[in-house]
């Protein structure tokens, strides 16, 4: 019997019997081209149904010309779209993957236009988002018309394509969604009023896709069991719909929030924040009125937490996107019970979907062949084996070790402190940020699984590189905070962000964080000193706190600080201090912004890279490569895609 029995599990869904309970729920990957399936996208899903999912959801796809979102979804108003489906339907049901397709109208929840001009928005009524500024046109009777039968068309392009079914999305405050709710829908026609006409556009679009498919097509629904949004569906109407369809679609596959709303828009991709498997209890409660199976994700990306959900009786299936884009072996590795092999997710949502809504591929940032498995999806054993010295045990000579040696050469890596993980080790200390050291244990794993011979408290010298030999460097050695002058520091107490999460020392009562990088540091540093009972000024040299960090998170994470009293002021550039009083300039104006009675000023001003090495080692004819921080500063996701592209490249 497998360690994960209800996990591996078959499931049968109408006539369609699945081989486990593994789900990749239908997220944008911005892979699509010409709005049509296209090699990399065909290469992302084949990657996971080898893997061994049970199901793949594929994104969305417009099921009309007013159903274009953004600029690079998937659309299936026409046969063009079918040839591509046909290539992903078979490379996934090749590796025994079963593979649906969503079917999609976004309403008034619309991101961008083709040209940059602002776009018309089609909804129930005209009544406008809070995230977009969208304000609607409402529908015409024709227009609704159109979009029924376009699902349906839609539908049956899939079904010819070789997929084995559609999922209709009325999550996140989407069309379907939109008419259902009382406060989105207020038309006097048909389709608004009562219960029952608010739910007929969801009745006729499944009416219509039923019409113009096979008997055996699966038609499953998407929805959000509480929308979490003062002006969304809330749990208990959500709740009554389900009832109302209970036995008509094939199954519900459970998420929550709404695109509409800043604050609920954050459950889309829930952060680190939030906690493992939140959205469970929620769907349990709906499968214990409704007969239809149910499917549930929601930070669900460790084996073990899928295994309880679904032993608890809480789902019949359970998503685990961000799971299998940070791992595709995953649920592999679970089946043969390699739990300590799989490369956990840690929700840091910068490669995946901060990626979509900077409009660039999906990727990861622990596994950046994700997205790229054309150029990176199989790792070649090196022509010739060398001997490798990488110095730095951060991110990205972890990373840069790992795939090194496990393509055949030897490998050395030196870390001149005790332990792993480089600035890693310091994020992980902030609220909520304690799963960002995952990424340390996991490349640590890979590693260790490819035989590196990791050597800490060994500092790299030219000494030392005379010694082992070897016939290229990875030069890996990272940054430190940057020391700006600080005008009058010799009248105050300055200190740097790592002194602080390193409790090197005392803040006092009163602190001011000048913050220019507009990370995770200046967020994760207010959270951490207002919760120890500091008052706590966060002045961003930018025009919000957090500007650089994906949006999901930093929302979750400014509200948090709103609730702990923190006051944030933007546009604060840091010019000095003067004893108990630091000095900013208004960065657009230059105008003086004064704050007094400050105990400590924290000077979160970026990092500089470590360049010691790679200056004593110029010169020496080695194959020489500088990577991540170490070339200059950035992120981890930089850092971990230089070390896997200088691996390769050995």
């Amino acid at each position: 019997m497998p360690a994960l029995p209800n996990l591996f599990a078959p499931i049968t869904i109408r006539n369609l019997t699945i081989r486990n309970r593994i789900l990749s729920t239908g997220h944008d990957t911005t892979l699509p081209t010409a709005f049509v399936p296209n090699d990399a996208l065909v290469a992302y899903h084949r990657a996971r149904a080898a893997g061994g999912a049970g199901l793949i959801v594929m994104q969305v796809a417009g099921v009309h010309e007013t159903a274009r979102y953004t600029a690079h979804l998937l659309m299936a108003t026409t046969d063009d779209c079918i040839p591509g489906y046909a290539r992903v339907a078979d490379a996934v049901h090749a590796h025994g993957c079963a593979l649906f397709g969503q079917l999609f109208h976004p309403g008034r929840e619309i991101m961008e236009s083709q040209d940059g001009t602002l776009p018309v928005a089609y909804a129930p009524s005209a009544v406008p988002n809070e995230r977009f500024h969208v304000t609607p046109r409402p529908m015409s009777a024709a227009l609704i018309a159109q979009v029924i039968a376009g699902y349906a068309m839609a539908a049956q392009r899939l079904e010819r394509a070789g997929l084995d079914g559609v999922e209709v999305v009325a999550s996140h405050g989407y069309l379907p969604a939109q008419f259902l709710n009382p406060r989105v829908n207020l038309r006097t026609d048909a389709y608004g009023g009562d219960d029952q006409a608010r739910r007929r556009f969801l009745a006729d679009v499944l009416a219509a896709i039923r019409a113009a498919t096979g008997p055996d097509f699966i038609v499953g629904l998407r929805i959000s069991g509480d929308e979490k949004d003062a002006d969304g569906l809330s749990a208990e109407d959500v709740m009554a719909t389900l009832v109302a369809f209970d036995g008509q679609f094939d199954y519900y596959n459970i998420t929550a929030g709404t695109s509409a709303g800043i604050g609920s828009a954050v459950n889309i991709a829930p952060p680190m924040a939030v906690a493992h498997g939140h959205l469970a209890p929620l769907s349990a409660s709906i499968r214990a009125r409704v007969g239809t199976p149910v499917f549930v994700a929601g930070r669900i990306n460790q084996p073990q937490d899928a295994e309880r959900i679904l032993a608890s009786g809480a789902a019949d299936m359970v998503g685990m996107t961000r799971a299998l884009i940070c791992d595709p072996e995953m649920p592999a590795k679970a089946r043969d019970n390699r739990l300590d092999d799989i490369r956990a997710c840690i929700a840091c949502n910068q490669a995946c979907i901060g990626h979509f809504h900077m409009g660039y591929p999906i990727s990861c940032i622990q596994h950046p062949e994700t997205g790229r498995e054309l150029t990176y999806g199989a790792i070649t054993p090196a022509p010739r084996p060398r001997r490798i010295v990488i110095a730095g045990g951060g991110p990205a000579g972890m990373k840069a070790a790992a795939v090194a040696a496990a393509r055949g050469h030897q490998v050395i890596l030196c870390e001149a402190g005790r332990q792993l993980g480089g600035q890693a080790l310091l994020a992980q200390m902030l609220p909520s940020r304690a799963e960002f050291g995952g990424i340390v244990t996991n490349l640590a794993r890979e590693m260790a699984l490819a035989g590196v011979d990791v050597r800490l408290n060994q500092p790299v010298t030219r000494a030392l590189i005379d010694q082992i030999a070897p016939a290229a460097v990875v030069i890996a050695t990272g940054a430190t905070p940057r020391s700006a002058p600080v005008e009058g520091a010799e009248t105050g107490h300055v200190v740097n962000p790592w002194q602080v999460l390193r409790n090197e020392v005392n803040v006092g009562a009163s602190v001011l964080i000048a913050d220019w990088s507009l990370d995770w540091i200046g967020l994760g540093l207010a959270e951490r000193l207002a919760r120890a009972g500091c008052r706590v000024r966060l002045a961003v040299d930018g025009y919000m706190a957090g500007q650089r960090v994906h949006q999901y998170v930093r929302d979750l994470w400014i509200g948090t600080l709103h609730d702990l009293g923190v006051e944030v002021i933007p546009y604060a550039r840091l010019y000095g201090i003067d004893g108990q009083t630091v000095f900013c300039q208004h960065a657009s104006n230059g105008a003086p912004m004064l704050f007094e009675d400050v105990d400590t000023l924290i000077t979160n001003l970026g990092h500089q890279s470590v360049c010691a090495l790679e200056d004593e080692l110029a010169g020496t004819g080695l194959d020489l490569h500088v990577i991540g921080d170490a070339l200059t500063p950035r992120t981890a996701e930089e850092a971990v895609f230089e070390g896997l592209k200088v691996a390769v490249a050995l």
